[in-house]
C-alpha cells in the first residue's frame, strides 16, 4: 500500500506537541460509536463524510457521516480491514479492503450495495467521481504499481506516464481527468495529469525534486506538494494552463503538504513548524490562507475539502488518540 501517509512519516520526526493557531471557524469534532480512533479521509459537496475507524482489537471498517451527523459504518463481506477513500456528491464510496491474499477495492453505491474489483493482485483505489469511475494502483506479480481507471460499468484502463516504474493516481474530475504522481528510473517522483482521451502530461514545479500531485477539480487545476533540493516541502496549485503557483504557510518551517482542492480553487492540507506540531489549513483560491486546530489537538491532518471550503480529517488529542472532525459546515 501507497498514499499520502507515507509524507507525514518523513516528517514526523519534527513534530512534538506545541500552542495551536486561533481556530478560524466552528469544527465539530466526532467518532464512530464503539471507536477508539476515527479516521475522517473525504467530504463531498453535500457534506457528506466518509473514512474508517479501528475497534478494539485493531481491525478497521469503514463509516460514511451524513449530512445530520447520523454515522453508519459499514464491512466489505469476505474482507476484512475496510478503508474508504473517496466519496462523491451523490453518495457512492470508493476505497479498499484486505481480501484473502491482498489488498483489493470496492465501490459502495449511495444505497449501501458493494461491489469489489481487481481480485487478481493488490490494489488501491484512490478517488471516485460523480459518474462513478474510479482511480486508483494496483500492482502486477512483479510488485510493480501502475494506474488504473475503472469506468461504472466494470471496464477499467491501465496506464503508466512514459517512463514511469511507479504510478499512483489520488484525483479523479467530472470529466475523469486523473491527477497524481510516478516514481522514475532515478527514483524521482513526478506529477502527472492524464486527460479523459488517455493523453497524459507529466509536470514538477520550478525546483522540485519531489512532486507529488493530490487533487483535481471539475476546472482541471491540479494541488499538490514538492520538495525543493533543501528537502523542505512547500504547496503547490496547477492552472489548466498549466502555470504553477507554489505557496507556504506562515512560519511553516516544517514544510507545507496540500491534500485537497475544491470546485472553486481552495484547498486545504496542513504544515509543520521545527518544535511545533502539525497544523491544520486552508487556502482560498485567491491565496489567503486560514490556519486552525481542533481543540487540544497536537496532530492536525485535514484530508479534504468540498463545498462551500468545508474540510474533513482527523487529528490527535493529548492523549494521542485520533478522531474526525468537520471544520465549516
Amino acid at each position: 500500500m501507497f498514499d499520502m501517509r507515507v509524507l507525514a512519516a518523513w516528517t514526523a520526526a519534527l513534530a512534538i506537541s506545541g500552542a495551536a493557531p486561533a481556530i478560524a471557524a466552528k469544527i465539530t469534532v466526532f467518532d464512530v460509536s464503539g471507536a477508539t480512533e476515527t479516521y475522517a479521509d473525504a467530504i463531498n459537496d453535500p457534506g457528506a463524510i466518509t473514512g474508517w475507524y479501528l475497534d478494539s482489537k485493531s481491525n478497521a471498517h469503514g463509516f460514511v457521516r451524513a449530512t445530520d451527523g447520523t454515522i453508519t459504518s459499514f464491512d466489505v463481506s469476505g474482507g476484512t480491514q475496510t478503508q474508504p477513500d473517496s466519496i462523491n456528491d451523490k453518495g457512492a464510496i470508493a476505497g479498499y479492503f484486505q481480501g484473502p491474499s491482498f489488498y483489493q477495492s470496492f465501490v459502495r453505491a449511495a444505497d449501501g450495495t458493494i461491489t469489489t474489483f481487481y481480485d487478481t493482485g493488490a490494489t488501491t483505489a484512490a478517488a471516485i467521481n460523480d459518474k462513478e469511475a474510479v482511480a486508483g494502483s494496483w500492482q502486477d506479480k512483479s510488485q510493480v504499481w501502475h494506474g488504473f481507471v475503472r469506468a461504472k460499468n466494470g471496464t477499467i484502463a491501465s496506464f503508466d506516464p512514459t517512463g514511469a516504474t511507479a504510478t499512483y493516481p489520488f484525483g479523479i474530475n467530472g470529466k475523469s481527468a486523473i491527477a497524481g504522481y510516478y516514481l522514475d528510473s532515478k527514483n524521482i517522483y513526478h506529477g502527472f495529469l492524464r486527460a479523459a482521451d488517455g493523453t497524459i502530461t507529466s509536470f514538477d514545479p520550478e525546483g522540485s525534486v519531489y512532486t507529488a500531485a493530490t487533487g483535481i477539480n471539475d476546472q482541471g487545476v491540479v494541488a499538490g506538494c514538492y520538495a525543493d533540493s533543501s528537502d523542505k516541502f512547500h504547496g503547490f496549485v496547477r492552472a489548466a494552463d498549466g502555470t504553477v503557483t507554489s505557496f507556504d504557510v506562515s512560519g511553516a518551517t516544517g514544510g507545507t503538504f496540500a491534500n485537497s482542492i475544491d470546485a472553486k480553487g481552495a484547498v486545504a492540507g496542513y504544515y509543520v513548524i521545527f518544535g511545533g506540531a502539525y497544523h491544520g489549513f486552508a487556502r482560498a483560491a485567491d491565496g489567503t490562507i486560514k490556519t486552525f486546530d481542533p481543540p487540544n489537538s497536537t496532530y492536525t491532518r485535514p484530508e479534504s475539502i468540498a463545498g462551500h471550503s468545508a474540510v474533513s480529517g482527523y487529528f490527535s488529542d493529548t492523549s494521542g488518540v485520533y478522531h474526525g472532525f468537520l471544520r465549516g459546515k
